[in-house]
């Protein structure tokens, strides 16, 4: 039996967390190992394990992955969620970006004074109600299927349920708005490793709190 993915990050979202949704998603089982010291980080990179001294870091198939986009490609590739062809595959990449452009600038919020985060959230509901979700209204409404790519369920429809969830987290009624997004998300949560990721216990990780910011702002010395 082939080893499990091994992945190596803080004990939170970040970048690794649309890499577990992923894994998740394919019903792929893997092991976690928690950075909590700085000493961890170094012995990392003094190992030449980052490539360009970052995490997230996924061993797997005998490869030692880096670079969020490239491991997230290579996990849909080899897992069959990323589209029959590769008019498929550039319509996956652009909804994918799209969402993580929104997912990001949630992610950061929790690193922002109060202040800060108060006009952040502001904007980002903003974003999210005239230029993203619109999108995937549309998209949905303008084939009338049920996954955003080839009526089969990929890595943009994992990416898209991840992304609501993130901004729901901000504001509960955000897709008050979007009836085919409410009953994707209610499609989507239903798929069985999908439910299954969303039930308490999972290595879903919940939404950053104050140890996790001090912790990796520790850890990266920022």
């Amino acid at each position: 039996m082939a080893a499990k993915p091994k992945l190596y990050y803080f004990r939170g979202r970040g970048r690794m967390e649309s890499i577990r949704w992923l894994l998740a998603g394919a019903g792929v089982e893997f092991e976690e190992v928690f950075l909590e010291k700085r000493e961890q980080y170094e012995k990392l990179e003094n190992d030449g394990r980052l490539l360009f001294g970052q995490v997230p870091l996924v061993e797997m198939d005998g490869m030692e992955l880096t670079q969020t986009r490239a491991i997230l490609s290579y996990l849909a590739a080899k897992y069959n969620l990323y589209g029959k062809d590769l008019k498929e595959r550039v319509r996956i990449d652009m909804y994918v970006d799209g969402t993580l452009d929104l997912m990001m600038m949630i992610a950061l919020l929790h690193f922002k004074n109060p202040e800060e985060q108060e006009e952040n959230i502001a904007l980002i509901m903003k974003k999210a109600k005239t230029r993203y979700l619109p999108v995937f209204e549309k998209i949905l409404k303008d084939h009338g299927e049920d996954f955003l790519v080839g009526n089969k369920f990929s890595w943009a429809d994992i990416q898209l349920i991840e992304a609501i969830l993130m901004v729901e987290e901000l504001r509960a009624s955000v897709l008050s708005d979007f009836p085919l997004l409410k009953a994707f998300k209610t499609r989507i949560s239903n798929i069985p490793t999908i439910k299954k990721f969303l039930q308490p216990g999972s290595q879903r990780k919940p939404a950053p709190d104050q140890h996790y910011v001090d912790t990796v702002k520790h850890i990266l010395q920022f």
